[in-house]
């Protein structure tokens, strides 16, 4: 049995004791310390997990029932003939966490006091016999000294590593002068005469306080994640607090790769390098790892390109299903950029290679790639293969993020060009019932963007009017596909939806638009905005079509072009220089949405509209056109998505910003 008291633990007046969880928190908490206490040795690290739930851990509260079972858990993870102590040793320094960053009024009044009394047994497990306890303790150090003075005497490999990585994080935060100076010489010292993996750690513990420290040491880090011998002394002493188990060397290659985030440059040199010494070596674990971190590279910085792109070309070739898998992948997010290698990416196209937790399969990536540069030997199968994912079920599953297999009108909709070739499989696709909600809508959106050249699948798209769920993107695609759709107006205006204001207007526009009644659509249309009915969203996007003949309109479309959010104010400048021909004041209202961009805001969608509009208008200032120089010129990924749409954002609207840049 561990050495804690039960009759303690039954004599504490549990009943009266506030937990964050209520009473039943509090009886499985006593629960749980009993029968830890009487498993002793044989309580293993699944014994404890009940504590971590009833004290509430991660609430950000700690409340007076952590503060009464804290001698108890103290006592427990104190005795040597205890089970599952470091595990014990997590929940003390998740209650200690959480007291020291929790507002004063979220901590019981008891708590700092309880942890003073038993501060010297909690600083004991410092000095553990069991290295694991001793690892889990150091987040409960107070002070850089005493961190020192473990430094000096600890032994083991693995619990020195995360000593020198908290001095690190220590000397960020020093409490005297001379702090970083101790530190400071402590990690010199390792990277002059420690171990390889050592001196790797403590280019991690300096760029804690000293971020250039990285970009000094590059030699270090390239040095040693590359030298294939090394790699096995990483799973051996690489361990942190509350991780279970060592980090692979392939792990510190990412966890490297993030200490220059502020040295882009540098970042990108660390990954080529590693690439190159991958391929040398023939070292495929590297070669992964180091192409990830510069596809996470890749996603945030265009420049990466100029040096990625040639490796990538190189390693299509590799014997590895994963490091083909994701070069193929890094050259079809890079568009016609990889236009050079469609030879080699064509050779691809009967790949199966996969990569272990990634979408897809090489040949699948070489198609995209190939699409994306508009390789016609890309086409033959595209729209099955696209499909395949979604055959017998509902949807696909993926992870965002990491590469992965674009959705199917990200691949479709740049090929207009090849419209003719694809379009049977589309229209036999949108006749088959088992394509059900996950793909109609997707087809009918490309079947917009394809335009008039999607004509031959008005029969399957006039068949979708009726179905409630498809009936708007089906109207907005016969209105795209031009005077080849007109024969379906009848339809069109036989879809209406009797309770759905937004549909009656979408359909007299749609009716319209393929030959309608102009005067019936602006009627109803210029009804809802001149008296508000429901929404105006809708009514000011689709009034801006009318022109000179919603006149009546204009006073009301400027008030709400002065008045409403970014996007109504959007679509009614739109809308109002539809009407009066005139590009101001629309211009200076759509110019308002660029300068977020250029000072490092975020909102592209806002961003965007603004530029297609300024295009249509056909003016801009000569401020406007410094801001979008500046974004233009700027080294970022114009998107906030940070998978392969971040790729496809950014194109379209560096596209058009160049369109804009060209008004005269």
């Amino acid at each position: 049995m561990a050495d804690i008291a039960l009759e303690a633990l039954d004599d504490m007046p549990w009943e009266r004791l506030e937990s964050t969880l209520g009473n039943h928190a509090v009886k499985e908490l006593r629960r749980a310390l009993r029968g830890l206490a009487l498993k002793g040795e044989a309580a293993a690290e699944e014994d404890c997990y009940p504590l971590f739930d009833c004290l509430a851990v991660g609430t950000g509260r700690v409340a007076s029932v952590a503060t009464a079972a804290l001698p108890f858990v103290v006592a427990l993870a104190g005795n040597p003939g205890m089970g599952g102590r470091a595990t014990l040793v997590q929940l003390l320094a998740s209650l200690s966490k959480t007291a020291a960053e929790a507002e004063p009024g979220l901590v019981d009044v008891g708590w700092h006091e309880a942890w003073r009394r038993h501060r010297p047994r909690i600083r004991a497990l410092l000095a553990d016999p069991r290295p694991e306890v001793r690892r889990e303790a150091l987040p409960l150090v107070e002070g850089v000294g005493v961190l020192l003075e473990r430094w000096r005497a600890e032994t083991d490999p693995a619990v020195r590593l995360p000593v020198l990585l908290a001095l690190g994080t220590a000397a960020a935060r020093p409490a005297d002068a001379g702090t970083v100076d101790r530190v400071r010489a402590v990690v010199a010292e390792v990277l002059r005469t420690d171990a390889p993996v050592m001196r790797v750690a403590a280019v991690h513990a300096w760029a804690a306080f000293d971020p250039q420290a990285p970009v000094r040491e590059l030699d270090v880090l390239v040095e040693v994640l590359s030298d294939r011998a090394v790699r096995p002394q990483f799973e051996a002493i690489w361990y942190v607090p509350d991780v279970d188990s060592a980090f692979t060397r392939e792990d510190v290659v990412s966890w490297a790769a993030h200490l220059f985030e502020g040295a882009p440059r540098t970042a990108l040199s660390f990954v080529v390098r590693l690439i190159h010494a991958a391929r040398r070596n023939g070292d495929t674990l590297l070669c992964r790892a180091a192409l990830d971190e510069g596809w996470r590279l890749l996603v945030v910085r265009p420049s990466a390109a100029s040096a990625l792109l040639p490796l990538a070309s190189a390693l299509l070739a590799d014997p590895d299903d994963g490091v083909r898998y994701r070069a193929a992948h890094l050259l079809a997010v890079l568009g016609s950029r990889a236009a050079p290698y469609a030879d080699e990416l064509a050779a691809l196209l009967d790949d199966p290679g996969e990569a272990e937790f990634f979408e897809g399969t090489v040949d699948d990536h070489a198609c995209w790639a190939l699409t994306r540069i508009g390789d016609p030997r890309a086409l033959p199968g595209l729209v099955e293969r696209l499909y395949a994912p979604y055959r017998g079920q509902y949807s696909r599953g993926y992870t965002m993020g990491d590469p992965r297999l674009p959705e199917v009108e990200d691949v479709l909709t740049p090929l207009r060009a090849h419209a003719e070739v694809l379009l049977p499989a589309v229209r036999q696709l949108l006749r088959d019932d088992g394509v059900g909600g996950s793909l109609t809508c997707p087809f009918l959106r490309v079947l917009k963007a394809w335009g008039p050249a999607a004509a031959p699948a008005l029969p399957e798209v006039v068949a979708l009017l009726d179905d409630a769920r498809y009936t708007l993107y089906a109207v907005d695609a016969l209105v795209a596909m031009g005077p080849a759709a007109a024969p379906a107006e009848p339809a069109v205006r036989r879809c209406t939806v009797s309770d759905f204001p937004g549909n009656h207007h979408m359909v007299a526009w749609a009716a319209w638009r393929l030959g309608g009644d102009l005067d019936a659509a602006l009627r109803l249309i210029g009804e809802a905005v001149l008296t508000e009915e429901g929404p105006l969203y809708g009514p000011v996007g689709l009034l801006g079509d009318f022109g000179p003949a919603a006149a009546l309109c204009a006073d009301r479309v400027r008030h709400v072009m002065e008045h409403g959010d970014t996007w109504l104010r959007l679509r009614a400048a739109v809308a109002l220089w539809s009407i009066t021909g005139e590009p101001e004041p629309s211009a200076s209202v759509l110019e308002e949405c660029l300068p977020p961009i250029a000072n490092g805001g975020d909102a592209y969608g806002y961003f965007l509209d603004a530029l297609r509009a300024l295009a249509r208008i056909g003016t801009i200032s000569p401020a406007a056109r410094t801001i979008l120089r500046t974004v233009q010129e700027s080294d970022r990924r114009l998107s906030t998505y940070r998978d392969y749409r971040a790729f496809l954002q950014d194109e379209e609207i560096r596209s058009a910003i160049d369109d804009v840049l060209t008004l005269p």
